[in-house]
Order: structure tokens, then C-alpha cells, then sequence
């Protein structure tokens, strides 16, 4: 079976110096290119990160200082980079979370614009995710190694239920022991920018997600705090989120005019 294309899609994968997105950086890049016309290209490139990599990291994927250290930075093969990319969509393992928004942040770190707007994302792991058993009774086996006898039972499924979020809790030490936290862990929102900074309500319309503006619309905090919008642009926020921030007060400001 071949993918029915009507532009060129490129499937990436990358290893980095760690998880955070606005501050971890590259070290490998692999990029696999398949045109309309089902010819493919790929290349993959070892990077210099300019900041050391940690050890857990490394014990992930195996790549060290030591073997990166004549490697070029992101910035030598960012132009490679955006070519292949170039005019196509994007596709990955959790890419959508991950690998999207980090290469948008390398991107925009060495002054090369990155955009979604033209442009759709296939994120395998969701299709997974959502193909695959995800039901209760795959969850207490995968979290509790129990059977779920009576499954569909109300009362069962409730028991089963309160054993797995006990059990993930044991698991997932990032996990709050708090029913707020809890909440809002478990809660799917649509973003605006990859980190989540930026949510839309419900008439998607973009709202702060954090901080002392939570839930109010970004434009109308602009014009109440004008200030607000450079303390961002002057914070350790993604670049991504700087740059959405930035959209939204330029489409604000041509509305008036």
C-alpha cells in the first residue's frame, strides 16, 4: 500500500538533550521524505547541541558528548533541514507533543521562520493510541496485572477504576497525590501553541492557561496590560508561544485599523 498524496509528506524522528522543549536541544535528526510520486529521500544528521548531554539521556539513545563534539550545530544544517521540509506535512511518533514543537523551537532559535498554517500533522501515536485497547479492563491488566471479572459491571468498574488511579499513581511519580492536579492532568484541551501557554475557548477565541490571567481572552489582556505582552517576550517561554503571542496582537492591532 502506498500513502495517497497530494504534496510531499516528511516523517522525522528526533533525539535530544532531554524533554523540555523550550530549553533541550537536537542531537540527531532523522528525516524520511516521500513525494506524490512514492520516490523517497532521507538523511540524518548528528548534531552538536552547544550544551553537554546529560547522562540519562545518553543512556537512552546512546549518543555522547564525545560523539557529537565535531558534529554541526543546528544552525550549519538548518537550511538542509528547512529544504526538506519545505512545502511539506509533517509526521511522527508523538510528534504533535514532542518533535514538532522542539524543532520549531531550533528552528526559530537561529532566526528561520516555522509554520503550521499551510501545513497538517499526522501523529502515528495517537492513531495508535485511539485504534488500539484503551478500554478499562486493558488498563487494570496493564496497571493492576489483574483480570477484570464482570467487566460492564457498574460496581466493578468502579473498583477497577479507583485500583488503577492508585496504581498510577504509585507509577508516575510527576503524578500529584491532589484532586485539582489530577483534574487538570486528565483534562484535553485545544491549544494554540505547542507548550499549551495558549488555549481556545469555547469560541476559540485564544485564553492564557496559566498565571494570573488563567481563562481571559489574550487580546483583551493586551489592551488592559500592554506591558504583559513584552514581559513574556522577555521570559523563558517558547519561542513558538512568543511567536503565537505576537500573531495574535498583530491581527488585534490591523482589526482597529
Amino acid at each position: 500500500m502506498e500513502l495517497n498524496l497530494k504534496k510531499p509528506v516528511v516523517f522525522f524522528d528526533l533525539e535530544t538533550t532531554g524533554i523540555n522543549i523550550a530549553k533541550d536541544r537536537i542531537v540527531e535528526i532523522a528525516i524520511l521524505k516521500v513525494n506524490p510520486n512514492g520516490t523517497k529521500e532521507s538523511k540524518t544528521w548528528l548534531v552538536n547541541p552547544e550544551m553537554p548531554i546529560p547522562k540519562e539521556s545518553s543512556d537512552i539513545h546512546g549518543i555522547t558528548d564525545e560523539k557529537i563534539a565535531n558534529e554541526p550545530s543546528f544552525k550549519m544544517i538548518a537550511k538542509d533541514v528547512e529544504a526538506m521540509i519545505k512545502g511539506a506535512d509533517l509526521a511522527g511518533f508523538n510528534s504533535n507533543r514532542f518533535d514538532i514543537p522542539l524543532l520549531a523551537e531550533e528552528m526559530l532559535r537561529v532566526g528561520m521562520d516555522f509554520d503550521m498554517n499551510n501545513r497538517v500533522a499526522i501523529d502515528v501515536q495517537v492513531i495508535f493510541h485511539k485504534k488500539e485497547q484503551r478500554t478499562l479492563s486493558a488498563g487494570y491488566k496493564f496497571y493492576c496485572d489483574k483480570d477484570l471479572e464482570n467487566a460492564h459491571s457498574a460496581e466493578a468498574d468502579t473498583e477497577a477504576t479507583y485500583e488503577i488511579l492508585l496504581a498510577q499513581l504509585e507509577k508516575y511519580e510527576d503524578l500529584e497525590n491532589d484532586v485539582k492536579s489530577l483534574s487538570d492532568y486528565s483534562s484535553h484541551n485545544k491549544r494554540a501553541d505547542f507548550a499549551g501557554f495558549i488555549l481556545y475557548d469555547d469560541t476559540d477565541d485564544e485564553v492564557f492557561s496559566f498565571g494570573k490571567y488563567k481563562g481571559k481572552k489574550v487580546t483583551e489582556v493586551f489592551e488592559e496590560n500592554p506591558g504583559y505582552y513584552a514581559w513574556i517576550q522577555n521570559a523563558d517561554f517558547p519561542l513558538y508561544t512568543k511567536k503565537v503571542l505576537t500573531q495574535i496582537k498583530l491581527r488585534s492591532l490591523n482589526t482597529k485599523f
